[in-house]
């Protein structure tokens, strides 16, 4: 059976007479990008005494601990309805233990932005990098690999402290095999059984997390001999499309609630392939190397970054995005107020 669309020829169909005033435009446009569609990702350090610019990732910030209400305050004012949290810890050690303590800064950091700004939506990234002296998702086992099983226990402690300090949602993002499975038991059995997840259900081992490594303080220049490379042993091969389906699939299976696919541009046939199979709310991470390029180019002088910018989300969206995280969310919620 030919699903083409039936379209009569030229001149009898002549498609421009649909583009010929913006009224006309606008009111045909297909997809839309809305302030609900964004996720804006920030940085807390701890120790730190002033928020400080992010040189990879211009215009963005390590906050502190305390202005980081201000700026969840300005996200929302805005029309944000969601943030996601990342710890720059300074208590550091093989497993990433400060993150499972209700004293530690993955606590402290979601509970003090709830307080504040209570109806935003707070999404927990719950991963080690930021918090092992490694670098590494998990901790490190004795055959000089990532140790996935012993990183499922600490991934469900790790989601109750989030969960206790105010996280609306938890967010996985380690890549480990079982980590929903393992996370949603641990939930449950601490009464958070309504906090759903948001897998990085596809992560690949992509060149365009630079920056972010940069801002979270997650190189891998203190791994182990042979792990200072990459993730890729337990992030995926870029080449790999099926395999990403396989991956969610196992995910939703596991309870996950929602998923994402990361990075973003790069792999939008895969959050088409993601949206069209499953049909589960679906998440785009425009990771900090693509913002980052858009920004360099803009300063070049080669792009209009608002342009830019708005056509990246547009391009979520055409692929089937529900929503997407980006660097560029406060520059996004700013032009479409203007609109």
């Amino acid at each position: 059976m030919n699903n083409t669309p039936y379209t009569a020829p030229f001149p009898v169909s002549r498609m421009r007479r649909l583009r010929g005033s913006n009224a006309l435009r606008d009111m045909l446009q297909e997809h839309h990008v809305s302030v609900n569609d964004l996720v804006y990702p920030m940085f807390v350090e701890e120790n730190l005494d002033e928020r400080t610019p992010i040189t990879s990732l211009p215009d963005v910030f390590r906050e502190t601990e305390q202005s980081i209400v201000t700026a969840a305050k300005e996200a929302h004012d805005l029309g944000i309805n969601a943030i996601m949290l990342f710890g720059v810890s300074h208590n550091k050690d093989e497993s990433g233990s400060d993150s499972m303590s209700e004293s530690g800064l993955l606590y402290r950091m979601i509970d003090r932005v709830k307080q504040a700004v209570p109806d935003l939506l707070i999404i927990a990234d719950t991963c080690f990098c930021e918090y092992t002296d490694h670098g590494h998702c998990g901790p490190i086992n004795a055959k000089g690999g990532v140790d996935n099983d012993a990183t499922l226990e600490n991934l469900a402690k790790q989601a109750i402290i989030a969960a206790r300090a105010g996280a609306d949602i938890i967010a996985p993002s380690g890549m480990m095999d079982g980590m929903i499975g393992a996370i949603r038991a641990g939930l449950d059995s601490d009464g958070f059984e309504e906090t759903p997840t948001m897998s990085y259900a596809a992560k690949f081992a992509s060149c365009f997390y630079g920056p972010f490594r940069d801002a979270a303080g997650c190189s891998l220049e203190n791994a182990p001999e042979g792990l200072r490379n990459d993730r890729k042993t337990y992030q995926m091969n870029p080449a790999n499309a099926d395999e990403a389906l396989r991956e969610v699939a196992l995910d939703i299976a596991e309870g996950a609630d929602m998923v994402m696919v990361k990075p973003g541009m790069p792999y939008l046939d895969i959050i088409c392939r993601v949206k069209d199979t499953f049909k589960v709310p679906t998440f785009a991470y425009h990771v900090s190397g693509e913002f980052a390029m858009l920004k360099a180019a803009s300063e070049k002088g080669w792009l209009e970054y608002d342009d830019a910018l708005m056509e990246t989300l547009l391009s979520f969206k055409r692929a089937g995005c529900d929503g997407v995280l980006s660097y560029g969310a406060l520059d996004a919620a700013r032009l479409l107020q203007k609109k």
